[in-house]
Protein backbone atom coordinates (compact mmCIF):
# COMPACT_ATOMS: atom_id res chain seq x y z
CA UNK A 1 0.00 0.00 0.00
CA UNK A 2 1.07 3.69 -1.45
CA UNK A 3 1.51 6.48 1.56
CA UNK A 4 -0.77 8.46 -0.96
CA UNK A 5 -3.55 6.43 -0.10
CA UNK A 6 -3.70 6.41 3.53
CA UNK A 7 -2.34 10.10 4.05
CA UNK A 8 -4.60 13.16 5.22
CA UNK A 9 -4.94 15.79 1.79
CA UNK A 10 -6.44 18.47 3.56
CA UNK A 11 -2.88 20.11 5.31
CA UNK A 12 -2.89 23.85 6.41
CA UNK A 13 0.39 25.35 7.31
CA UNK A 14 2.07 28.54 8.66
CA UNK A 15 4.47 30.74 7.25
CA UNK A 16 7.76 31.53 8.55
CA UNK A 17 7.19 34.95 9.55
CA UNK A 18 4.22 34.14 11.47
CA UNK A 19 4.74 35.11 15.45
CA UNK A 20 5.05 32.29 18.00
CA UNK A 21 2.05 33.47 19.32
CA UNK A 22 0.14 33.58 16.50
CA UNK A 23 0.79 29.94 15.29
CA UNK A 24 -0.21 28.50 18.88
CA UNK A 25 -3.20 30.17 18.47
CA UNK A 26 -3.79 28.79 14.54
CA UNK A 27 -2.42 25.29 15.96
CA UNK A 28 -5.62 25.80 18.88
CA UNK A 29 -8.14 26.62 16.48
CA UNK A 30 -6.64 23.24 14.55
CA UNK A 31 -6.50 21.33 17.27
CA UNK A 32 -2.88 20.01 15.87
CA UNK A 33 0.17 19.67 17.71
CA UNK A 34 2.82 20.17 14.52
CA UNK A 35 2.01 22.22 12.08
CA UNK A 36 4.39 22.02 8.42
CA UNK A 37 5.95 25.96 7.55
CA UNK A 38 5.61 26.73 3.86
CA UNK A 39 6.73 29.86 2.34
CA UNK A 40 4.18 29.87 -0.67
CA UNK A 41 4.14 26.26 -1.87
CA UNK A 42 7.60 25.17 -0.34
CA UNK A 43 7.77 23.58 2.90
CA UNK A 44 10.34 24.49 4.73
CA UNK A 45 10.32 23.31 8.27
CA UNK A 46 7.88 21.90 11.18
CA UNK A 47 6.80 23.75 14.07
CA UNK A 48 5.57 22.13 17.39
CA UNK A 49 3.65 23.03 20.09
CA UNK A 50 6.89 21.93 22.11
CA UNK A 51 8.98 24.07 20.02
CA UNK A 52 7.15 27.26 21.21
CA UNK A 53 6.26 26.25 24.81
CA UNK A 54 9.31 24.40 25.83
CA UNK A 55 12.25 25.17 23.36
CA UNK A 56 11.39 28.53 22.89
CA UNK A 57 10.40 29.48 26.31
CA UNK A 58 14.04 27.44 27.27
CA UNK A 59 16.21 30.41 24.87
CA UNK A 60 13.93 33.13 26.49
CA UNK A 61 11.99 33.68 22.91
CA UNK A 62 8.53 35.91 23.88
CA UNK A 63 5.62 35.56 21.55
CA UNK A 64 6.75 37.74 18.93
CA UNK A 65 9.30 35.27 17.77
CA UNK A 66 8.82 34.62 13.77
CA UNK A 67 7.95 31.33 13.79
CA UNK A 68 11.39 30.59 11.50
CA UNK A 69 13.83 30.87 14.55
CA UNK A 70 11.43 27.85 16.86
CA UNK A 71 10.74 25.66 13.83
CA UNK A 72 12.91 22.69 13.11
CA UNK A 73 14.23 23.13 9.47
CA UNK A 74 16.01 19.55 9.37
CA UNK A 75 12.83 17.66 8.61
CA UNK A 76 12.34 13.91 7.19
CA UNK A 77 9.91 13.94 4.51
CA UNK A 78 8.50 10.83 2.16
CA UNK A 79 7.43 10.88 -1.25
CA UNK A 80 3.96 10.20 -2.51
CA UNK A 81 4.86 6.80 -4.00
CA UNK A 82 6.67 5.44 -1.14
CA UNK A 83 5.14 2.17 0.22
CA UNK A 84 3.80 2.67 4.03
CA UNK A 85 6.12 0.10 5.89
CA UNK A 86 9.24 1.98 4.12
CA UNK A 87 7.51 4.84 5.92
CA UNK A 88 6.87 3.41 9.08
CA UNK A 89 10.79 2.76 9.79
CA UNK A 90 11.17 6.68 8.30
CA UNK A 91 8.59 7.85 11.39
CA UNK A 92 10.66 5.39 13.75
CA UNK A 93 14.40 6.44 12.85
CA UNK A 94 13.35 9.97 12.72
CA UNK A 95 11.26 9.32 16.26
CA UNK A 96 8.36 11.61 14.82
CA UNK A 97 4.25 10.89 14.60
CA UNK A 98 3.87 12.50 11.88
CA UNK A 99 6.05 13.26 8.31
CA UNK A 100 5.07 15.42 5.41
CA UNK A 101 4.24 13.89 2.16
CA UNK A 102 5.70 15.77 -0.28
CA UNK A 103 5.37 15.31 -4.44
CA UNK A 104 8.24 14.79 -7.04
CA UNK A 105 8.39 18.69 -7.33
CA UNK A 106 9.26 18.66 -3.37
CA UNK A 107 5.67 20.48 -2.74
CA UNK A 108 3.81 19.66 0.37
CA UNK A 109 0.73 17.42 -0.81
CA UNK A 110 -0.17 15.76 2.58
CA UNK A 111 1.06 14.55 5.91
CA UNK A 112 0.94 10.88 7.59
CA UNK A 113 0.58 10.42 11.18
CA UNK A 114 0.80 7.32 13.57
CA UNK A 115 -2.62 7.52 13.57
CA UNK A 116 -3.17 7.11 9.76
CA UNK A 117 -1.06 4.33 9.96
CA UNK A 118 -3.32 2.27 12.55
CA UNK A 119 -6.44 2.95 11.24
CA UNK A 120 -5.50 2.25 7.43
CA UNK A 121 -3.57 -0.62 8.24
CA UNK A 122 -4.80 -2.48 10.91
CA UNK A 123 -1.82 -1.28 13.38
CA UNK A 124 1.14 -3.16 11.88
CA UNK A 125 3.11 0.07 10.41
CA UNK A 126 1.73 1.93 13.20
CA UNK A 127 3.91 -0.62 15.30
CA UNK A 128 6.77 -0.35 14.09
CA UNK A 129 6.93 3.34 13.95
CA UNK A 130 5.56 3.81 17.90
CA UNK A 131 8.76 1.41 18.53
CA UNK A 132 10.84 4.11 17.45
CA UNK A 133 9.06 7.27 18.11
CA UNK A 134 8.54 5.93 22.11
CA UNK A 135 12.89 5.41 22.30
CA UNK A 136 14.07 8.45 24.28
CA UNK A 137 16.63 10.65 22.67
CA UNK A 138 16.55 11.40 18.98
CA UNK A 139 16.44 14.28 16.47
CA UNK A 140 14.12 16.37 18.05
CA UNK A 141 15.53 15.51 21.75
CA UNK A 142 15.42 19.64 22.98
CA UNK A 143 19.24 21.26 23.18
Amino acid sequence: MKISDVMTRDVRTVRPDMTAQQAASFMLSEDAGSMPVSDGDRLIGMITDRDIAVRGVAKGYGPDTPVRDLMTDDIVCVRLDEDVEEVAVKMSQAQVRRLPVIDENERLCGIVSLGDLSRETKGESAHVALDGVSQPGGQHRQG
